[in-house]
């Protein structure tokens, strides 16, 4: 019998929405895992205890906004139009399904009032959390950057002219038209915090933020994220970020694993100085001469640099983050290497060894000696925390800053790690779960045949 349903449908729901939320949802699968008992405690302080109108309840707030990031829906307005009809969200979050939802605005006040180091609190719990659950060891922690487009149109960019240089530094007019001498920079109007970056020397400069994120090797946990600029250095940010991850996880980071954009001579000396294995492949030395850096020899101990033909280069003046040495003119002078080794104008050889030169120089040796645990390592590193960018950017909506100003980009930041993190507790609660049940399943399976057994004549 052929049937037509009219257009209104009038029920009354009597029960729990999580009924009505399947049991492998996301929401679903991290409410299982999910204790924010401890907030209200974190942030009683900003709010009045006897006076001003009735606050949203800071713990529906919080759960609001991860389950944005959870779905991808990073954006306020947005995810309030979603949550008036998607029942997971409002179940989530506490809310009833006839309860009204606070106004998008209030979820960015909220985040104004907490600021940055609150919602760095919220990522920090779920790492404790995992590392209660021994999800993450942090012990083996890779390491890598990332930029974020910063929330800024093309038409806000503006190039900068330096007046005051030029004033100071005269030049004639086809070198001050010159984008070559530095002094032209274009600059974000809107977001004066991003700055222009790019990852690929072929693609253009964009302004953008820097994420410096640290997984643990054991199931892909967050153990700390931080945002800069676009600018900035990843080589700076590795040293700080492990000893965040040790003053986190109170455990020695053994082993760290980095790309080559993080081989430089001073990291190579800090984690030897802090006793941490490099898993970091350096880079080729570059040859801008037919007599390389490679073939002066330097001694650490006694601090000479020799030439190729074992001749001394006397220590000279101090740059950042090295030495100045030079050679005797009257060596060179008889030097059979002269015309390779030298320009025509220069009288003597000079170049700068860094401070860490040798940690560098035994990098590359054992770089040669890696053992297939470190080249393992090595490729699993490309999966690991290069993934964990892919998904935050596919799944959790950071593939763009959503709002303007560095410490909003470090709560986004925040909000999709704690997301990420919450997302492997679940899963391993889960297959935790499934291996207790099958356990149990086997455990009454075998009573019931020895039963059997039992039960059976002689």
């Amino acid at each position: 019998m052929l049937v037509q349903r009219g257009p209104e449908q009038y029920e009354f729901f009597a029960g729990s929405l999580r009924d009505l939320v399947p049991g492998d949802h996301v929401l679903a699968r991290v409410g299982r895992v999910l204790d924010l008992s401890w907030l209200r405690a974190e942030v009683a302080d900003l709010y009045s205890p006897d006076n001003g109108r009735p606050g949203i309840d800071p713990e529906a707030a919080l759960r609001l906004m991860l389950a944005g990031f959870l779905l991808g829906i990073v954006h306020d307005r947005r995810l309030m139009r979603e949550a008036a009809v998607n029942v997971a969200i409002r179940w989530f979050a506490g809310y009833g399904l006839t309860e009204r939802l606070p106004d998008h605005s209030s979820l960015t006040r909220i985040r104004q009032r907490w600021g940055e180091l609150r919602f760095r609190r919220v990522f920090e719990r779920t790492v404790q959390a995992c590392l209660a659950a021994k999800v993450a060891k942090g012990e083996v922690v890779h390491v890598d950057a990332s930029l974020i487009r910063a929330d800024v149109s093309w038409e806000a960019l503006a190039k900068r002219w330096v007046d005051r240089v030029g004033e100071e530094n005269p030049v004639d007019e086809a070198e001050r038209d010159s984008k070559k001498t530095g002094k032209y920079k274009k600059v974000c109007t809107t977001d004066p915090d991003a700055s222009m970056a790019t990852s690929d020397r072929r693609q253009r400069l964009e302004p953008s933020y820097k994420q410096h994120t640290a997984v643990d090797d054991e199931a892909g946990v967050v153990l700390d994220v931080h945002v800069t600029t676009g600018e900035d250095n990843e080589g700076a940010e590795l040293v700080p970020a492990l000893d965040r991850v040790e003053a986190l996880t109170g455990a020695k980071v053994s082993t760290a694993t980095a790309d080559a954009g993080y081989a430089y001579a001073k990291v190579y000396g800090q984690l030897e100085r802090r006793g941490t294995q490099a898993v970091i492949p350096p880079k080729a030395e570059p040859i801008r001469s037919p007599v390389p850096m490679r073939r002066f020899r330097y001694d650490a101990r006694h601090d000479i640099l020799k030439c190729p033909r074992g001749k001394v280069l006397k220590a000279g003046r101090a740059v950042k983050h090295g030495r100045f040495f030079t050679s005797r003119a009257r060596d060179c002078r008889r030097c059979d290497l002269r015309k390779l080794c030298l320009s025509g104008s220069r009288a003597n050889k000079a170049m700068v060894v860094g401070d860490d030169y040798p940690a560098l120089l035994r990098a590359r040796r054992r770089r040669e000696q890696w053992t297939d645990m470190d080249r393992e390592l090595y490729r699993r590193h490309r999966w690991k925390v290069e993934g964990v960018h892919g998904e935050a950017k596919s799944w959790h909506g950071l593939a763009r800053a959503v709002r303007r100003g560095l410490w909003n980009m470090r709560v986004q930041a925040y909000l999709a790690a704690a997301a990420i993190n919450l997302k492997r507790l679940a899963m391993a609660v889960l297959v935790f779960w499934v291996a207790l049940t099958r356990a149990a399943d086997a455990v009454t399976n075998t009573r019931t045949a020895v039963a059997s057994f039992a039960q059976r004549p002689a």
